[in-house]
């Protein structure tokens, strides 16, 4: 192994620009024609190629994932005291905006064949809770849910679908994008996603109506009047021209990517699948994941804290998978729907580090400080 490589940082997941340069390209013409702020060439066309892309009909292109789940709830009508389900094993970004609507979040458990919302919880949440307004389906770490059987229950009961696909652009579900089977589809471009803007997120619907209304609220829902006047209330929510210009240069190159993160799975499941009490991401033949972010579950003796402190010791990032929003001191006090499968991934499950522009090298250093780990 190269002694220089030894101590140098391997990150979880960092931004990784395109060698050919797309996005530069992109970037220096917003600066040529003076289109920096949030409009310009860039954004109309980084809203038409992603949603060209991922298959939807219209797409507005907002500040974050977060912004963009927000307003997926307000076009859905989602008001005070409203119910809206979320899986508990999330990022609290995707929690959060049911606040921002002053709307009250029933969280659900997660099943072992997909890692996410699991449909018997829901079926049961729908027992209890039978006015559901809407239902956020989280994709996790690339991972589709099963989207068949959680729109047959949610279409039979009148709720609103929106698919937090932050995590799984590139992510298909019998041969459709994930974020195009609900009634809105949120990505998101932070720097840690597969492929990113710095910061930002798009919302995609096969409802352009709804998607020219979320465009006009995240300008400040400023009238057409010649004065600036506003008859709703308004967010700052749009993404700058600067940032979709390279947007459209990482778009370039998502397949890439998403075939990057694949190996980096295939190459950590085939060094460790067989250490003792070693499990990994479920694979399902329904689904084709990103793998954003590698991750295994730990069943024998050695524990999660061992592998990320042991890579933390090498300079080296792994993180704990999601502690699920029931087991969260802001949402505990909100209802939680099933069992301890949530639960039971968050305790043994480790994600490891997936950076794209991590080599061979960098995969091997990794591997051989977790096997030693068995070793002692």
């Amino acid at each position: 192994m190269n002694k220089e490589k030894v101590n140098e940082r391997i990150f979880l997941s960092s931004p990784h620009m395109s060698e050919e340069g797309y996005e530069k390209e992109f970037v220096e013409k917003a600066f040529e024609t003076n289109w920096v702020a949030p409009i310009g060439e860039n954004i109309d066309e980084f809203e038409k190629e992603l949603a060209f892309e991922v298959g939807a009909e219209a797409a507005v292109a907002l500040s974050s994932g977060t912004a963009s789940i927000h307003l997926a709830l307000k076009a859905a009508g989602v008001g005070e005291g409203d119910i809206v389900f979320c899986p508990s094993l999330t990022f609290s970004a995707t929690a959060n905006p049911i606040i921002y609507q002053n709307a009250v979040p029933v969280f659900i458990d997660s099943d072992e064949q997909t890692w996410n919302i699991s449909p018997e919880a829901l079926e049961e949440g729908f027992r209890k809770y039978p006015e559901v307004k809407a239902v956020l389906v989280v994709h996790l770490y690339g991972l589709s849910a099963d989207m068949d059987e959680i729109m047959a229950i949610c279409r039979r009961h009148e709720a609103v679908v929106i698919e937090d696909a932050a995590e799984s652009l590139g992510t298909y579900y019998k041969g459709k994008h994930s974020g195009t089977f609900g009634d809105y589809g949120v990505f998101s471009f932070n720097g840690n996603k597969i492929i990113t803007t710095s910061g930002g997120g798009m919302l995609v619907s096969d409802n352009p109506e709804r998607i020219e209304k979320v465009r006009f609220w995240s300008t400040q829902s400023r009238d057409p009047a010649r004065h600036y006047q506003h008859s709703e209330l308004g967010f700052n929510y749009r993404m700058s021209n600067v940032l979709a210009g390279i947007g459209r240069g990482q778009l370039k190159v998502l397949n890439q990517r998403v075939k990057k993160k694949k190996y980096i799975f295939d190459f950590y499941k085939n060094e460790l699948g067989d250490l003792e009490g070693v499990g990994f991401m479920p694979e399902n033949e329904w689904t084709e994941p990103n793998f954003w972010l590698s991750s295994m579950t730990l069943t024998g003796r050695v524990k999660p804290t061992e592998i990320i402190g042991a890579l933390e010791a090498e300079n080296i990032e792994a993180r704990p998978l999601w502690k699920p929003m029931h087991r969260q001191p802001f949402f505990e006090s909100y209802d939680f729907i099933g069992g301890r499968v949530a639960d039971k991934l968050f305790e043994t499950g480790v994600c490891l580090p997936s950076d794209t522009k991590m080599t061979d090298e960098d995969l091997g250093r990794v591997v051989m400080i977790i096997k030693g780990l068995w070793k002692i």
